[in-house]
């Protein structure tokens, strides 16, 4: 896995393809064995962001390398390049490793590389890739997903923290943090660590949901089933659960709970309430289901959350 290609081709954001190449390009210090053999790869010198990138190979370099990297894609909407497409898929096949740092993730799933897989993408972004791509299981909720062979990031920071997940798969922790030291970053995050924000919800007149989510938010202190927000929109569960998939990427009770553990991390972020108290405003009953629920969605307990962004503050 030494051998590491950054695809490249126009529109991708410089950001993420910049990131790769620190983390995988730059040396650190007293390392004990060999690092990373780094190319970006394109067909063509190409634009990205306000920059113009000469690759160092062809795409066809992505069949020969233990790892792929694929940048994110600045504009969703468009279909990737379907030559993109082909080489990452002839290097999945060839044996290569293949990572998608925040809406990379739409060629991966073009290539049909995450067909029955969880994945994620940057949240703006996973109801699109739920939509377009059905047979990928999408996880709107973390930092990101380690497969073995496939992986795939949310956005930006949570980009980051894949890359050192990566580094420290490679080489261990010690080396992994000697990186994240020379980059001010925290050394390792969960990938099942929530992405700490806060879903969009649809706002046409006339969706199905449009009325529903923002009714549901009024209520996280109250009990709520899926039969309740299904009469409430005035659909069956089954046409609820599909409109759900579709806006969400996730189903109503996967996004309720999403919902309740959110307005949790407001009253842990904002007031000084007892954890009790916060359980009860945000539905969860008790403190106990509470630091449950929390601790998985999250990463950490609540009372180091609020340690975290109280004082952060």
């Amino acid at each position: 896995m030494n051998s590491v290609a950054v695809a490249a081709t126009d529109g991708m954001l410089h950001f993420e393809l910049s990131l790769a190449c620190e983390v995988f390009g730059a040396v650190p210090a007293a390392l004990p064995g060999p690092w990373y053999d780094v190319s970006v790869c394109g067909t063509h010198p190409v634009r990205v962001g306000r920059f113009l990138l000469e690759p160092d190979a062809g795409l066809d370099r992505l069949a020969r390398v233990g790892t792929v990297i694929v940048p994110a894609l600045a504009d969703v909407g468009e279909e990737p390049p379907a030559e993109l497409v082909a080489a990452v898929r002839a290097a999945h096949e060839s044996g290569a490793r293949v990572v998608s740092l925040c809406t990379g993730a739409f060629v991966l799933a073009a290539a049909g590389l995450l067909d029955g897989l969880r994945a994620t993408t940057h949240w703006a972004h996973t109801a699109e890739l739920a939509a377009r791509y059905p047979r990928v299981e999408v996880d709107p909720d973390v930092l990101y997903v380690d497969n073995g062979s496939v992986l795939t990031s949310a956005g930006k920071a949570a980009a980051m923290d894949l890359c050192l997940h990566l580094v420290r798969r490679d080489h261990g922790s010690a080396v992994a943090n000697v990186v994240a030291r020379r980059l001010v970053v925290p050394p390792h995050r969960e990938g099942g660590q929530a992405q700490f924000v806060a879903t969009p919800v649809p706002a046409q007149d006339g969706h199905p949901l449009a009325g529903l989510l923002p009714w549901v938010l009024r209520r996280l202190d109250q009990p709520l089933t899926v039969e309740d927000l299904a009469r409430q929109a005035n659909l069956s569960s089954r046409h609820l659960a599909r409109h759900f998939r579709a806006v969400t990427g996730t189903t109503p009770l996967r996004w309720l709970l999403a919902q309740r553990i959110r307005r949790a991390q407001e009253l842990l972020e904002t007031t000084g309430d007892s954890v009790d108290a916060i359980a009860s405003a945000a539905g969860m009953g008790t403190a106990a289901t509470l630091r449950r629920h929390f601790h998985r969605a999250v990463g950490v307990p609540p009372d180091a959350y609020r340690r975290t962004f109280r004082g952060a503050g």
